[in-house]
Protein backbone atom coordinates (compact mmCIF):
# COMPACT_ATOMS: atom_id res chain seq x y z
CA UNK A 1 0.00 0.00 0.00
CA UNK A 2 2.81 2.42 0.79
CA UNK A 3 3.97 3.09 -2.73
CA UNK A 4 3.97 6.00 -5.11
CA UNK A 5 0.81 7.58 -3.69
CA UNK A 6 2.34 9.05 -0.56
CA UNK A 7 5.07 10.73 -2.62
CA UNK A 8 2.73 12.65 -4.93
CA UNK A 9 -0.98 12.43 -4.13
CA UNK A 10 -1.05 15.20 -1.52
CA UNK A 11 -0.34 17.80 -4.22
CA UNK A 12 -3.50 17.29 -6.32
CA UNK A 13 -5.50 16.71 -3.13
CA UNK A 14 -4.33 20.06 -1.75
CA UNK A 15 -5.26 21.73 -5.03
CA UNK A 16 -8.80 20.41 -4.56
CA UNK A 17 -9.33 20.90 -0.81
CA UNK A 18 -6.85 23.56 0.26
CA UNK A 19 -6.57 23.63 4.05
CA UNK A 20 -9.35 21.04 4.18
CA UNK A 21 -6.86 18.39 3.02
CA UNK A 22 -6.91 16.53 6.33
CA UNK A 23 -10.69 16.27 6.17
CA UNK A 24 -10.34 14.71 2.74
CA UNK A 25 -7.76 12.29 4.09
CA UNK A 26 -10.06 11.28 6.94
CA UNK A 27 -12.97 10.70 4.58
CA UNK A 28 -10.82 8.69 2.18
CA UNK A 29 -9.59 6.62 5.10
CA UNK A 30 -13.12 5.90 6.33
CA UNK A 31 -14.31 4.71 2.93
CA UNK A 32 -11.12 2.77 2.32
CA UNK A 33 -11.51 1.01 5.67
CA UNK A 34 -15.06 -0.03 4.85
CA UNK A 35 -13.88 -1.29 1.48
CA UNK A 36 -11.03 -3.15 3.15
CA UNK A 37 -13.37 -4.99 5.50
CA UNK A 38 -15.69 -5.99 2.66
CA UNK A 39 -12.76 -7.19 0.58
CA UNK A 40 -11.27 -9.09 3.51
CA UNK A 41 -14.52 -10.91 4.30
CA UNK A 42 -15.11 -11.86 0.67
CA UNK A 43 -11.51 -12.98 0.13
CA UNK A 44 -11.68 -15.17 3.23
CA UNK A 45 -14.75 -16.95 1.81
CA UNK A 46 -13.57 -17.07 -1.81
CA UNK A 47 -9.75 -17.22 -1.92
CA UNK A 48 -9.41 -17.28 -5.71
CA UNK A 49 -7.46 -15.17 -8.18
CA UNK A 50 -9.53 -12.25 -9.46
CA UNK A 51 -10.71 -10.39 -6.34
CA UNK A 52 -14.01 -8.52 -6.79
CA UNK A 53 -14.30 -9.91 -10.32
CA UNK A 54 -14.87 -13.31 -8.76
CA UNK A 55 -16.88 -11.91 -5.83
CA UNK A 56 -19.22 -10.05 -8.18
CA UNK A 57 -19.79 -13.07 -10.40
CA UNK A 58 -20.53 -15.30 -7.42
CA UNK A 59 -22.77 -12.92 -5.47
CA UNK A 60 -24.33 -10.57 -8.04
CA UNK A 61 -24.02 -12.10 -11.49
CA UNK A 62 -21.69 -12.25 -14.48
CA UNK A 63 -22.21 -8.67 -15.63
CA UNK A 64 -21.42 -7.23 -12.19
CA UNK A 65 -18.31 -9.34 -11.98
CA UNK A 66 -17.22 -8.22 -15.42
CA UNK A 67 -17.79 -4.55 -14.50
CA UNK A 68 -15.59 -5.02 -11.42
CA UNK A 69 -12.88 -6.81 -13.35
CA UNK A 70 -12.85 -4.29 -16.18
CA UNK A 71 -12.79 -1.38 -13.71
CA UNK A 72 -9.90 -3.01 -11.86
CA UNK A 73 -7.89 -3.51 -15.03
CA UNK A 74 -8.50 0.04 -16.21
CA UNK A 75 -7.95 1.67 -12.81
CA UNK A 76 -4.89 -0.35 -11.89
CA UNK A 77 -3.29 0.06 -15.30
CA UNK A 78 -3.64 3.79 -14.74
CA UNK A 79 -2.14 3.28 -11.26
CA UNK A 80 0.89 1.64 -12.86
CA UNK A 81 1.26 4.63 -15.16
CA UNK A 82 0.99 7.00 -12.18
CA UNK A 83 3.69 5.08 -10.33
CA UNK A 84 6.01 5.19 -13.31
CA UNK A 85 5.42 8.94 -13.68
CA UNK A 86 6.09 9.53 -9.99
CA UNK A 87 9.32 7.58 -10.27
CA UNK A 88 10.37 9.79 -13.17
CA UNK A 89 9.28 13.00 -11.42
CA UNK A 90 11.76 12.32 -8.62
CA UNK A 91 14.72 10.76 -10.46
CA UNK A 92 14.65 11.78 -14.14
CA UNK A 93 16.51 14.79 -15.55
CA UNK A 94 14.22 17.56 -16.75
CA UNK A 95 12.77 16.83 -20.16
CA UNK A 96 13.26 13.06 -19.96
CA UNK A 97 10.47 12.21 -17.50
CA UNK A 98 8.15 10.43 -19.93
CA UNK A 99 10.95 8.39 -21.49
CA UNK A 100 12.26 7.31 -18.08
CA UNK A 101 8.74 6.45 -16.91
CA UNK A 102 8.15 4.26 -19.97
CA UNK A 103 11.51 2.56 -19.54
CA UNK A 104 10.82 1.87 -15.85
CA UNK A 105 7.45 0.28 -16.68
CA UNK A 106 9.03 -1.92 -19.35
CA UNK A 107 11.85 -3.12 -17.10
CA UNK A 108 9.54 -3.94 -14.18
CA UNK A 109 7.17 -5.81 -16.49
CA UNK A 110 10.03 -7.93 -17.83
CA UNK A 111 11.10 -8.76 -14.29
CA UNK A 112 7.53 -9.70 -13.36
CA UNK A 113 7.03 -11.86 -16.46
CA UNK A 114 10.20 -13.73 -15.57
CA UNK A 115 8.53 -14.72 -12.32
CA UNK A 116 10.74 -12.54 -10.15
CA UNK A 117 8.49 -10.97 -7.52
CA UNK A 118 9.02 -9.44 -4.14
CA UNK A 119 9.71 -12.14 -1.59
CA UNK A 120 8.56 -11.57 1.96
CA UNK A 121 12.10 -10.73 3.04
CA UNK A 122 12.72 -8.30 0.18
CA UNK A 123 9.31 -6.65 0.65
CA UNK A 124 10.03 -6.18 4.36
CA UNK A 125 13.38 -4.56 3.60
CA UNK A 126 11.88 -2.23 0.99
CA UNK A 127 9.06 -1.16 3.29
CA UNK A 128 11.50 -0.59 6.16
CA UNK A 129 13.65 1.65 3.96
CA UNK A 130 10.67 3.65 2.71
CA UNK A 131 9.23 4.05 6.22
CA UNK A 132 12.62 5.23 7.47
CA UNK A 133 12.76 7.88 4.75
CA UNK A 134 9.18 8.96 5.42
CA UNK A 135 10.14 9.32 9.08
CA UNK A 136 12.79 11.83 8.00
CA UNK A 137 10.08 13.77 6.13
CA UNK A 138 7.80 13.66 9.18
CA UNK A 139 10.53 14.90 11.53
CA UNK A 140 11.97 17.61 9.24
CA UNK A 141 9.44 20.32 10.25
CA UNK A 142 10.81 20.12 13.81
CA UNK A 143 14.19 21.43 12.57
CA UNK A 144 12.90 24.99 12.97
CA UNK A 145 10.84 24.37 16.10
CA UNK A 146 7.42 22.86 16.63
CA UNK A 147 5.52 22.77 13.32
CA UNK A 148 2.52 25.04 12.98
CA UNK A 149 -0.36 23.34 11.23
CA UNK A 150 -2.78 25.70 9.51
CA UNK A 151 -6.34 25.45 10.83
CA UNK A 152 -8.56 22.96 9.05
CA UNK A 153 -10.72 25.17 6.84
CA UNK A 154 -12.52 24.19 3.66
CA UNK A 155 -12.73 27.86 2.68
CA UNK A 156 -13.27 28.41 -1.03
CA UNK A 157 -12.89 24.70 -1.76
CA UNK A 158 -16.16 23.86 -0.04
CA UNK A 159 -17.54 20.41 0.58
CA UNK A 160 -17.15 19.51 -3.08
CA UNK A 161 -13.40 20.21 -2.93
CA UNK A 162 -13.02 18.06 0.19
CA UNK A 163 -14.91 15.21 -1.46
CA UNK A 164 -12.80 15.52 -4.60
CA UNK A 165 -9.61 15.43 -2.54
CA UNK A 166 -10.89 12.30 -0.80
CA UNK A 167 -11.43 10.65 -4.18
CA UNK A 168 -7.88 11.52 -5.21
CA UNK A 169 -6.39 10.46 -1.87
CA UNK A 170 -8.18 7.14 -2.21
CA UNK A 171 -5.52 6.34 -4.82
CA UNK A 172 -2.98 5.93 -2.03
CA UNK A 173 -5.09 3.46 -0.02
CA UNK A 174 -5.99 0.97 -2.71
CA UNK A 175 -3.21 -1.57 -2.18
CA UNK A 176 -5.29 -4.09 -0.28
CA UNK A 177 -7.03 -5.12 -3.53
CA UNK A 178 -3.75 -6.67 -4.62
CA UNK A 179 -3.77 -8.85 -1.51
CA UNK A 180 -7.23 -10.17 -2.35
CA UNK A 181 -6.23 -11.04 -5.94
CA UNK A 182 -3.55 -13.42 -4.65
CA UNK A 183 -5.93 -15.68 -2.74
CA UNK A 184 -4.74 -18.82 -4.54
CA UNK A 185 -1.11 -18.19 -3.66
CA UNK A 186 -1.02 -17.79 0.14
CA UNK A 187 -1.26 -20.27 2.96
CA UNK A 188 -4.40 -20.22 5.16
CA UNK A 189 -6.11 -17.49 3.08
CA UNK A 190 -9.18 -17.36 5.35
CA UNK A 191 -6.97 -16.05 8.16
CA UNK A 192 -4.03 -14.53 6.31
CA UNK A 193 -5.85 -12.24 3.85
CA UNK A 194 -8.17 -10.43 6.32
CA UNK A 195 -5.34 -9.95 8.80
CA UNK A 196 -2.96 -8.63 6.15
CA UNK A 197 -5.53 -6.21 4.77
CA UNK A 198 -6.50 -4.67 8.11
CA UNK A 199 -2.94 -4.36 9.44
CA UNK A 200 -1.68 -2.87 6.17
CA UNK A 201 -4.49 -0.32 6.19
CA UNK A 202 -3.87 0.77 9.80
CA UNK A 203 -0.14 1.26 9.26
CA UNK A 204 -0.59 3.10 5.97
CA UNK A 205 -3.20 5.46 7.42
CA UNK A 206 -0.96 6.42 10.30
CA UNK A 207 1.95 7.12 7.99
CA UNK A 208 -0.17 9.13 5.54
CA UNK A 209 -1.65 11.29 8.28
CA UNK A 210 1.78 12.17 9.67
CA UNK A 211 3.17 12.93 6.22
CA UNK A 212 0.15 15.12 5.41
CA UNK A 213 0.69 17.12 8.59
CA UNK A 214 4.38 17.60 7.75
CA UNK A 215 3.58 18.72 4.20
CA UNK A 216 0.86 21.18 5.19
CA UNK A 217 2.79 22.68 8.08
CA UNK A 218 5.88 23.19 5.89
CA UNK A 219 4.55 24.21 2.49
CA UNK A 220 0.99 25.30 3.13
CA UNK A 221 -1.82 24.22 0.86
CA UNK A 222 -0.97 26.57 -2.03
CA UNK A 223 2.71 25.58 -2.37
CA UNK A 224 1.85 21.94 -1.82
CA UNK A 225 -0.69 22.06 -4.64
CA UNK A 226 1.94 23.37 -7.08
CA UNK A 227 4.66 20.88 -6.18
CA UNK A 228 5.66 18.02 -8.50
CA UNK A 229 7.89 16.37 -5.88
CA UNK A 230 6.22 17.47 -2.63
CA UNK A 231 8.14 15.36 -0.11
CA UNK A 232 11.48 16.46 -1.51
CA UNK A 233 10.26 20.06 -1.25
CA UNK A 234 9.26 19.49 2.40
CA UNK A 235 12.73 18.44 3.55
CA UNK A 236 14.42 21.06 1.39
CA UNK A 237 12.31 23.92 2.73
CA UNK A 238 12.96 22.78 6.30
CA UNK A 239 16.70 23.14 5.73
CA UNK A 240 17.45 19.43 5.41
CA UNK A 241 18.89 19.54 1.89
CA UNK A 242 20.98 16.49 2.74
CA UNK A 243 17.74 14.50 2.90
CA UNK A 244 16.60 15.32 -0.64
CA UNK A 245 18.61 12.42 -2.15
CA UNK A 246 17.15 10.13 0.51
CA UNK A 247 13.61 11.13 -0.44
CA UNK A 248 14.47 10.57 -4.10
CA UNK A 249 15.74 7.08 -3.28
CA UNK A 250 12.61 6.43 -1.22
CA UNK A 251 10.35 7.46 -4.09
CA UNK A 252 12.26 5.21 -6.49
CA UNK A 253 12.10 2.21 -4.16
CA UNK A 254 8.44 2.73 -3.30
CA UNK A 255 7.25 3.19 -6.87
CA UNK A 256 9.25 0.36 -8.40
CA UNK A 257 8.36 -1.96 -5.52
CA UNK A 258 4.68 -1.10 -5.90
CA UNK A 259 4.87 -1.68 -9.65
CA UNK A 260 6.41 -5.08 -9.03
CA UNK A 261 3.48 -5.91 -6.77
CA UNK A 262 0.76 -4.43 -8.97
CA UNK A 263 1.60 -5.80 -12.41
CA UNK A 264 1.22 -9.43 -11.26
CA UNK A 265 -2.11 -8.53 -9.64
CA UNK A 266 -3.43 -7.09 -12.90
CA UNK A 267 -2.10 -10.08 -14.77
CA UNK A 268 -3.94 -12.49 -12.48
CA UNK A 269 -7.23 -10.62 -12.79
CA UNK A 270 -6.80 -10.72 -16.58
CA UNK A 271 -6.08 -14.43 -16.24
CA UNK A 272 -9.29 -14.99 -14.26
CA UNK A 273 -11.36 -13.03 -16.79
CA UNK A 274 -9.81 -14.84 -19.74
CA UNK A 275 -10.55 -18.21 -18.15
CA UNK A 276 -14.27 -17.37 -18.10
CA UNK A 277 -14.28 -15.92 -21.61
CA UNK A 278 -14.68 -12.26 -20.58
CA UNK A 279 -11.31 -11.49 -22.15
CA UNK A 280 -9.58 -13.20 -25.09
CA UNK A 281 -8.60 -16.76 -24.18
CA UNK A 282 -5.02 -16.07 -25.23
CA UNK A 283 -4.55 -14.00 -22.06
CA UNK A 284 -5.22 -17.12 -19.97
CA UNK A 285 -2.06 -18.76 -21.27
CA UNK A 286 0.53 -19.52 -18.61
CA UNK A 287 4.11 -19.29 -19.83
CA UNK A 288 5.68 -22.74 -19.79
CA UNK A 289 9.08 -21.45 -18.77
CA UNK A 290 8.26 -18.88 -16.12
CA UNK A 291 4.84 -20.06 -14.93
CA UNK A 292 3.34 -16.55 -15.19
CA UNK A 293 0.52 -15.05 -17.35
CA UNK A 294 3.14 -13.53 -19.64
CA UNK A 295 0.80 -12.34 -22.39
CA UNK A 296 -1.48 -10.55 -19.95
CA UNK A 297 1.41 -8.83 -18.20
CA UNK A 298 3.01 -7.83 -21.50
CA UNK A 299 -0.27 -6.25 -22.61
CA UNK A 300 -0.49 -4.35 -19.32
CA UNK A 301 3.05 -3.03 -19.81
CA UNK A 302 2.26 -1.86 -23.34
CA UNK A 303 -0.83 0.02 -22.18
CA UNK A 304 1.08 1.60 -19.29
CA UNK A 305 3.77 2.83 -21.66
CA UNK A 306 1.15 4.43 -23.91
CA UNK A 307 -0.44 6.22 -20.95
CA UNK A 308 2.82 7.61 -19.55
CA UNK A 309 3.71 8.99 -22.96
CA UNK A 310 0.48 11.00 -23.34
CA UNK A 311 -0.93 11.78 -19.85
CA UNK A 312 0.08 13.78 -16.77
CA UNK A 313 0.26 12.33 -13.28
CA UNK A 314 -2.68 14.27 -11.82
CA UNK A 315 -5.04 13.20 -14.59
CA UNK A 316 -3.86 9.62 -14.30
CA UNK A 317 -4.50 9.59 -10.54
CA UNK A 318 -8.08 10.79 -11.04
CA UNK A 319 -8.70 8.22 -13.77
CA UNK A 320 -7.21 5.48 -11.60
CA UNK A 321 -9.42 6.43 -8.66
CA UNK A 322 -12.49 6.28 -10.90
CA UNK A 323 -11.80 2.68 -11.90
CA UNK A 324 -10.75 1.52 -8.45
CA UNK A 325 -13.77 3.08 -6.72
CA UNK A 326 -16.13 1.29 -9.11
CA UNK A 327 -14.28 -1.94 -8.39
CA UNK A 328 -14.86 -1.48 -4.67
CA UNK A 329 -18.48 -0.54 -5.25
CA UNK A 330 -19.02 -4.05 -6.64
CA UNK A 331 -17.04 -5.52 -3.74
CA UNK A 332 -19.25 -3.74 -1.21
CA UNK A 333 -22.46 -4.74 -3.00
CA UNK A 334 -21.17 -8.32 -3.03
CA UNK A 335 -20.46 -8.14 0.70
CA UNK A 336 -24.05 -7.02 1.30
CA UNK A 337 -25.17 -10.36 -0.15
CA UNK A 338 -23.22 -12.35 2.44
CA UNK A 339 -25.19 -14.27 5.05
CA UNK A 340 -24.81 -13.38 8.74
CA UNK A 341 -22.72 -16.50 9.26
CA UNK A 342 -20.29 -15.47 6.52
CA UNK A 343 -19.70 -11.91 7.67
CA UNK A 344 -16.56 -10.94 9.53
CA UNK A 345 -17.69 -7.33 10.07
CA UNK A 346 -20.99 -5.46 10.56
CA UNK A 347 -23.15 -5.07 7.43
CA UNK A 348 -23.11 -1.29 7.95
CA UNK A 349 -19.46 -1.19 6.88
CA UNK A 350 -20.40 -2.45 3.42
CA UNK A 351 -23.27 0.05 3.19
CA UNK A 352 -21.00 2.97 4.06
CA UNK A 353 -18.34 1.71 1.67
CA UNK A 354 -20.77 1.41 -1.24
CA UNK A 355 -22.31 4.84 -0.66
CA UNK A 356 -18.88 6.39 -0.23
CA UNK A 357 -17.63 4.94 -3.50
CA UNK A 358 -20.58 6.44 -5.39
CA UNK A 359 -20.10 9.88 -3.82
CA UNK A 360 -16.34 10.00 -4.42
CA UNK A 361 -16.68 8.87 -8.05
CA UNK A 362 -19.24 11.61 -8.67
CA UNK A 363 -16.95 14.33 -7.27
CA UNK A 364 -13.73 13.38 -9.06
CA UNK A 365 -12.42 15.88 -11.64
CA UNK A 366 -14.83 16.04 -14.57
CA UNK A 367 -12.22 14.95 -17.12
CA UNK A 368 -11.52 11.80 -15.08
CA UNK A 369 -15.23 11.01 -14.75
CA UNK A 370 -15.88 11.47 -18.48
CA UNK A 371 -12.86 9.43 -19.52
CA UNK A 372 -13.64 6.72 -16.99
CA UNK A 373 -17.27 6.51 -18.06
CA UNK A 374 -16.27 6.24 -21.70
CA UNK A 375 -13.78 3.44 -21.03
CA UNK A 376 -16.29 1.59 -18.83
CA UNK A 377 -18.88 1.83 -21.62
CA UNK A 378 -16.34 0.47 -24.11
CA UNK A 379 -15.71 -2.48 -21.81
CA UNK A 380 -19.41 -3.25 -21.47
CA UNK A 381 -19.88 -3.07 -25.26
CA UNK A 382 -16.96 -5.47 -25.72
CA UNK A 383 -18.59 -8.00 -23.40
CA UNK A 384 -21.98 -7.55 -25.06
CA UNK A 385 -20.44 -8.32 -28.45
CA UNK A 386 -18.51 -11.26 -27.00
CA UNK A 387 -21.61 -12.77 -25.38
CA UNK A 388 -23.66 -12.24 -28.55
CA UNK A 389 -20.96 -13.93 -30.60
CA UNK A 390 -20.86 -16.93 -28.29
CA UNK A 391 -24.63 -17.31 -28.50
CA UNK A 392 -24.61 -17.18 -32.30
CA UNK A 393 -21.89 -19.83 -32.46
CA UNK A 394 -23.82 -22.01 -30.00
CA UNK A 395 -26.87 -21.95 -32.29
Amino acid sequence: MIGSGVFVVFAPAAAAAGDGLLLGLGLAALIAFCNATSTAALAARSPHAGGAYVFGRERLGDWWGYAAGWSFLVGKTASCAAMALVFAAYVAPAGTERLIAALAAAVVACVSIAGITRTRAVASVLVAIVLGILLVVILSPFAAGPPLLPPVDIGDAGLYGVLQSAGLLFFAFAGYARIATLGEEVRRPAQTIPTAIVISFAVALTVYALVAVAALSTLGAARLADSTAPLADVVSRNGWSWAVPLVTIGAAIATLGALLALIPGIGRTSLAMARTGDLPHGLARIDGRFGTPARAEALVAALVIVVVLVADVRGVIGFSSFGVLLYYLVANLSALRMTPGERLYPRAFALVGAAGCVVLVATLPLASVLAGTAVLAIGLVIRLLTVSGRRRRAH
